[in-house]
This record gives structure tokens, C-alpha cells and sequence, in this order.
């Protein structure tokens, strides 16, 4: 049954998550099959080791806000990744990201998934069983297909993505996962979700699904003029941090 997460939620509780840890960035190089691929790269500075995650971007690429994102994640303790799947590319014209949206090989960006996971999981400074995955819009399609072909990723979430339904690809998934989806998204629309929590619960597997109200898809984007909503998306990260702290931490 479907959720909607209410406005009323205090904003002061999403902020309390960050802790004063410091952090260090690069762009860091690493083969994918037959490919050398560039990734952003945000860690804390912090001794230990820590969970990982794979940052998936939307079909814009490898983009500023993504990169944001991944140094507070970073702040928040986790060793960010963020992949680019376009290997170079970027724009933010809507029919040149459709192209390369659509224009990426399948086959290499399961191997650039497999090659991300497998980096985060050989650094010294990363918790090999507690590595997960998030993506918006593209990213988040891309985050669901993740977790089909990595066994033994810790944690998936979904940000506005595709998903599938079909019994023999939710047996294929072993981790939680997490699905926001906007009330208003007529792409990945809310019954898509409602219906791959049914297939998910059915097959006993863990999943946590969201519905943001009076939202439309990309609504966590600051750079989405017509469909970001700021309160919304504090509530959307409040989950995602809840969500990974709980099966990261």
C-alpha cells in the first residue's frame, strides 16, 4: 500500500544526521573490462573502516549536484563512488541526455556496476560487506539493476527509477531496498512502485516504498526549476539516510 510522506517532518532531523567528520575528494581511475574509467571520489578523513556506496547519476551525467551529493554522503561517514556511466560525457539539454541516456551499451555498464562494486570493496578503508548503492531518475534505474547482479551488495536506493516485476529477476535480489517515488512522476509512476513492493514482499525480500505528495519525477534535482521541491526533498533524504544508516552502520 502506498505511503505518503507528509510535509509536517522537522527539518532540523535531517540535518542532525551530518556529523563533523572531515572528508577528502579526487577523481580516482580503475578498469572496467576492457575500459580505464574515471569516477568522483569523496571519503571521510576519519581512521576505520566505513560503509561504501556506488552514487549512480541521472541522464544528465556525471554533474555538480551528483558530485554534492556524494560529499555529504561522505560527511555522513559513507566512502562516496560516484560512476560515471556516459565516460566523459555530460549536458543539460533534455534531447542530448535522451541520446546518451539510451546510447550506453548495456553489457558495459553492468561491468562498469560490477568494476565500481569491486573497487569500493578492495579499499583499505571500506567495510566489504556493508557496500551499497543509490541513483536518481537513470541512476536510480540503474540502482535497481544493481542490486540483480550484485549478490552481495548491502543496500539499494531507488530514487525515482525503473523497476521490474518479473519473479526470476526479484529472486535475484538479496539486499534491502528502498524506493521513493514522486505522486505525480507519469514515468515511474507510483503504481509501478506499488506493484514491485507487492513482487518484493511476496518473495519475502526487504523493502521500504515512499510516495512524495503533490511531486513530479526529479524532484529531489535543485537544478530542476520546474519540479524541484525543497521540502519534499528533505523528507526524501531523511528516509534514504534512516534507510542506509540502518543497513550500512
Amino acid at each position: 500500500m502506498r505511503r505518503m510522506i507528509a510535509f509536517a517532518s522537522i527539518c532540523a532531523a535531517f540535518v542532525s544526521t551530518a556529523n563533523a567528520t572531515g572528508i577528502k575528494t579526487s577523481i580516482v581511475k580503475y578498469v572496467s573490462g576492457a575500459d580505464t574509467v574515471s569516477a568522483y571520489f569523496a571519503e571521510p578523513t576519519s581512521a576505520g573502516k566505513h560503509p561504501g556506496l556506488i552514487v549512480i547519476h541521472e541522464w544528465w551525467g556525471l554533474t555538480d549536484w551528483i558530485k554534492e551529493d556524494a560529499r555529504d554522503l561522505a560527511k555522513r561517514g559513507y566512502v562516496a563512488l560516484a560512476i560515471d556511466l556516459y565516460h566523459g560525457a555530460l549536458t543539460n539539454d533534455p534531447q542530448e541526455a535522451y541520446k546518451l541516456a539510451v546510447s550506453v551499451p548495456h553489457d558495459r555498464a553492468v561491468t562498469d556496476l560490477k568494476a565500481a562494486f569491486d573497487y569500493l570493496s578492495n579499499l583499505s578503508n571500506v567495510n566489504s560487506s556493508r557496500v551499497g548503492v543509490i541513483g536518481w531518475c537513470m541512476g536510480g534505474s540503474y540502482s535497481f539493476e544493481a542490486a540483480t547482479i550484485l549478490p552481495k551488495l548491502a543496500a539499494c536506493v531507488i530514487d525515482y527509477g525503473n523497476v521490474d516485476t518479473t519473479d526470476s529477476v526479484i529472486r535475484q535480489i538479496n539486499c534491502p531496498v528502498l524506493c521513493n517515488f514522486a505522486e505525480m512522476d507519469k514515468t515511474y509512476t507510483p503504481k509501478k512502485g506499488e506493484a514491485f513492493e507487492e513482487a518484493m514482499k511476496t518473495d519475502g525480500k526487504k523493502i521500504e516504498f515512499h510516495v512524495y505528495p503533490e511531486v513530479n519525477h526529479a524532484f529531489m534535482n535543485p537544478n530542476n526549476p520546474s519540479g524541484y521541491n525543497e521540502s519534499q526533498t528533505k523528507h526524501a533524504w531523511k528516509s534514504i539516510y534512516v534507510f542506509l544508516n540502518r543497513n550500512l552502520k
